[in-house]
């Protein structure tokens, strides 16, 4: 008979009488499914109050969405600051305006997009179950999306802004077109290769009298229309551009700025402001030459009115992600290593007053930049501040990751950091900072991981051992260690061959460079031990987990949460035999020592309880499992609620405690609605449901 086993399960078979098949899992749980907090409001910040120059385009956009309910696929393309994301809001408030559902999305990276795609499901009616299971991975997630796109009973329009990079959308097959809906992609990519079946629309700069108008808009007492048009050919007619320099016109109150002073400014310095200051070469057609050449303006201004504050937080933004990132990391004190803490907020508003940064509601307030301006920026940041500014990015976000991340319940804030950290890696020049940095790189992925966030711990673990392992090496303990978190992701996806692949040469590597004992070392030995139990090599698991118990209470102590952990995972490993033998005796008791070290709802603890019903059950102690199970299944429903995995397990178990003490129709209906949530979440053709469906029909026939 067939068994398998999830997240710290082991299988249990013998023949004859007796068939055990159980599903265990604790300590990595998770809560409900993650993402935005809405996709009804556009996260843009401001928008023009006027759009320019937009009229054909928005006027055949409107007529195809006007003229039925769905089918098109409209890309939006241009370079970056043309105004592609207002056009897009345009017509996002248009379509809703006529009575369709509007949904945006945020789809820079994989990670938006998906959790992004995932709360429209949301949105269209996925359940909870459902939407955990393609979160964890464990279903396909596009073909939840659109399948609840394709039933929905509204018409909609879906924007799927910032797709830079289109490779993301083959991973999946995010990119679908729906008879019930219209989508509409913004992107710098042009190539139609990228966007088979779409009608692309360029959306280039503006025409000189329209991009004149803009500046009037902005600064209407700042000069004449000509004035402006000339102003508005030396940058480019970029809107982007143009939006900076009319917010600077129109924010100078003591001494203001006329257009020709701003003129003669824009000449005098030319495109010596990026170069002399250490920027990279930039062509006459990058988007950063032209936006350069205004925000330099706007800091030079800050630095004579005495606000060089402003100047270092938008350089401290730029070296981080242009995605939306959390104010209260402003506010930290870390933060007063390059700007007083107390100037922190006058320095913010000065930007969000020169449209140099934006505020945004993604169900939390943020601050965000623009992609182009930020890249900018960085470009033209002096070496010589760079090393304190990515320590204190670093620890800015470091200091918003817990120091030990613990099990749920979601924290909407962690998957905000991801693109910020990794946008940091990429940056950081000191050897030392790219360490700190890929520390809390680490943590990151713990924390994701461990409210079941697999997916995203998986992906911010690898990208950053990929961002670091030239440069620190590949044997360098940051760098194992962050792989180690790949590993253990990549088993909780249930890619078991990568997993067991990945941690072996972590493992091999760090016993080699550290020891056996050390706690890396020994954290990996605990990872490896999961994978091979799951596959079916118990003997080599039991070694390797003993081993490490063994490990950590030497290196950690008798009472750390991991040396409890790993002894808690030996009450699922052992036969009724083993389990009353004079070594493992103690372990019955370990539940207890748990309550007493740690607290009665530490995860640890719950995780021990957990396997310790699992123990009893094995023992025939029916009545003692059933009642240590049932207090159990309540915190995990509590905590996490009744179709995350771990509550399911609880349920399973309870089931059995159930059956064994007669009480049938209990057994049947409690592993029925178990069978009946994994089908929904899983899949029918799940592992975990199909076992789960040969219980419940072991049940039905009493056998």
């Amino acid at each position: 008979m067939d068994g398998h086993a999830e997240d710290d399960g082991r299988v249990f078979q013998a023949s004859g009488d007796q068939h055990i098949h159980e599903h265990h899992h604790y300590g990595d749980g998770g809560a409900r499914p993650a993402g935005p907090d809405s996709v009804r409001r556009p996260a843009v910040g401001s928008v023009p109050v006027v759009l320019r120059d937009r009229a054909e385009v928005l006027e055949r956009l409107r007529a195809s969405v006007a003229r039925g309910p769905g089918g098109e696929l409209f890309v939006l393309h241009g370079m970056g600051g043309c105004g592609k994301t207002a056009v897009a809001h345009s017509l996002f408030q248009f379509a809703t305006a006529n009575g369709r559902v509007g949904l945006w999305v945020n789809a820079s990276d994989r990670a938006s997009l998906r959790s992004g795609m995932l709360a429209v499901a949301a949105d269209r009616g996925a359940d909870d179950g459902a939407l955990l299971a393609a979160r964890n991975g464990l279903r396909p997630a596009a073909d939840l999306v659109w399948d609840h796109l394709d039933r929905s009973a509204e018409p909609w329009i879906l924007v799927l802004d910032n797709a830079d990079d289109p490779e993301i959308f083959r991973d999946g097959s995010w990119l679908r077109t729906s008879p019930r809906g219209t989508v509409v992609i913004t992107t710098r990519r042009a190539a139609a290769r990228w966007w088979p079946g779409a009608e692309l629309q360029h959306i280039g700069v503006l025409p000189r009298e329209d991009a004149a108008q803009v500046l009037c808009d902005l600064a209407p007492h700042s000069g004449t229309v000509e004035q402006a048009a000339e102003i508005a050919d030396r940058l480019g007619r970029l809107p982007l551009a143009l939006t900076l320099a009319g917010g600077f016109l129109s924010h100078q109150v003591l001494d203001p700025w006329t257009m020709d002073a701003y003129g003669r400014r824009l000449d005098e310095g030319g495109r010596v402001d990026l170069i002399d200051r250490g920027a990279d070469a930039l062509s006459d057609e990058d988007p950063r030459h032209l936006v350069g050449r205004t925000w330099q303006l706007t800091l030079d201004a800050f630095e004579e009115h005495g606000l060089p504050e402003a100047v270092v937080l938008l350089r401290l933004l730029a070296r981080l992600a242009p995605e939306p990132l959390p104010l209260s990391l402003l506010n930290h004190p870390e933060i007063g290593r390059v700007v007083p803490q107390a100037r922190t907020e006058t320095a913010l508003r000065a930007l969000l007053d020169q449209s140099l940064t934006e505020l945004v509601d993604v169900g939390m307030r943020c601050v965000q930049g623009h992609a182009v301006l930020l890249d900018s920026v960085a470009a033209a940041t002096p070496s010589r501040g760079l090393d304190a500014l990515d320590s204190t990015a670093g620890r800015l976000i470091g200091a918003a990751v817990p120091l030990v991340p613990d099990a749920g319940p979601y924290d909407a804030r962690l998957r905000l950091f991801k693109p910020h950290v990794l946008a940091l890696l990429k940056r950081v020049t000191d050897h030392t900072t790219r360490a700190e940095v890929l520390a809390v790189a680490t943590r990151l992925a713990v924390a994701l991981h461990r409210t079941g966030d697999y997916l995203s711990a998986w992906e911010t673990a690898r990208a950053a051992a990929a961002l670091t392992e030239g440069a620190l090496g590949a044997d360098h303990r940051l760098v194992l260690a962050v792989r180690s978190r790949a590993g253990r992701a990549l088993f909780r996806l249930g890619r078991y061959a990568e997993a067991e692949s990945l941690l072996n040469q972590v493992h091999g590597a760090q016993e080699r460079l550290f020891g056996t004992g050390d706690p890396d070392t020994l954290d990996s030995a605990h990872g490896r031990q999961l994978v091979l139990g799951n596959v079916g090599r118990r003997a080599e698991a039991l070694t390797l987990l003993r081993e490490t118990v063994a490990g950590r209470r030497a290196a950690l102590g008798p009472s750390h949460p991991l040396t409890l952990r790993s002894r808690a995972s030996l009450l699922t490993m052992l036969s009724a035999a083993e389990l009353t033998g004079g070594e493992n005796a103690d372990l019955l008791a370990l539940p207890a020592q748990c309550v007493r070290d740690l607290g009665p709802e530490h995860t640890v603890t719950l995780g021990a309880r957990h396997n310790y019903a699992w123990a009893l059950y094995v023992l025939g102690r029916f009545e003692a499992a059933d009642e240590e199970i049932r207090l159990v299944a309540d915190v995990y429903e509590r905590r996490f609620g009744p179709d995350y995995p771990i509550a399911l397990s609880a349920q399973q178990l309870l089931a059995r405690t159930q059956f064994a003490r007669g009480r049938v129709g209990s057994a049947r209906e409690l592993l029925g609605d178990v069978v009946a949530r994994r089908e929904r979440g899983l899949g029918a053709q799940h592992p975990f449901t199909i076992a789960s469906r040969a219980l419940l029909n072991e049940f039905r026939t009493g056998t």
